[in-house]
């Protein structure tokens, strides 16, 4: 199959964009407390994440707790955890689909076009799982940095953005990059089979008048 390392960096950084997604899902620094005011030294540190809360004192201590309930959150969380989910279990679901159009893998034959549209599809869900990615991380940083600027919110309710919400960017891009890579694998193959077959010529078939029974010629005798 042509175009054999576009299809290999795709699928890389696919598998890339599922280990991002997966960490960004699970990692408790989506919001990070804020050192703001005349209050230099600090003892703790305060993590929120989609599943739980974590406090580090001194960096020697951490403890961390999961959400007692799930009725009790806010709806932004609740749609950010939804969204995060649904972006992991695309994201699996395209890195499965790639692997099977491999150009080794032989559970789908050795049909090339059946392959690359395979390889198109997982691409296709590659950039889908970065755009429901892109949702929550976008949506809690612009809500942690409305609170920050916001002088009615305590100085002790302000956070920061935490480095899960810059994995998250990362793994976006990263999933952009390789589903366009696998999409442009798909269309150049199937360029390329497209100009391997051309569409055939259809000739018309022309009838010798030679061996047709009314180009004979009779001879008649007449009779004076």
């Amino acid at each position: 199959m042509a175009f054999y390392p576009l299809q290999i960096a795709g699928l890389v950084l696919g598998f890339l964009g599922v280990v991002g997604t997966l960490a960004t899902t699970l990692l408790p620094q989506w919001r990070v407390s804020a050192f703001v005011g005349s209050n230099i030294i600090v003892f703790e540190r305060l993590w929120e994440g989609l599943w739980m809360n974590c406090i580090r004192q001194a960096k020697v201590r951490l403890q961390c707790k999961f959400y007692s309930s799930l009725l009790a959150l806010p709806p932004v969380l609740e749609a950010a955890r939804a969204l995060m989910c649904v972006a992991v279990a695309l994201s699996l679901i395209a890195l499965l689909i790639g692997i099977c159009g491999m150009k080794q893998v032989q559970c789908t034959g050795s049909n090339q076009r059946v392959k690359a549209y395979l390889l198109g599809t997982s691409g296709v869900l590659f950039i889908l799982t970065g755009i429901f990615v892109l949702i929550p991380v976008c949506w809690t940083a612009n809500i942690i940095i409305r609170d920050f600027y916001d002088p009615a919110v305590h100085v002790g309710q302000k956070r920061e953005l935490g480095a899960a919400l810059f994995l998250g960017w990362a793994s976006v891009a990263v999933l952009f990059i390789g589903g366009g890579l696998l999409c442009g694998f798909c269309c150049c193959n199937r360029k390329k089979q497209r100009h391997r077959y051309p569409a055939p010529d259809y000739c018309v078939r022309r009838t010798d008048p030679r061996r047709n029974g009314t180009g004979l010629s009779k001879t008649s005798t007449s009779y004076v």
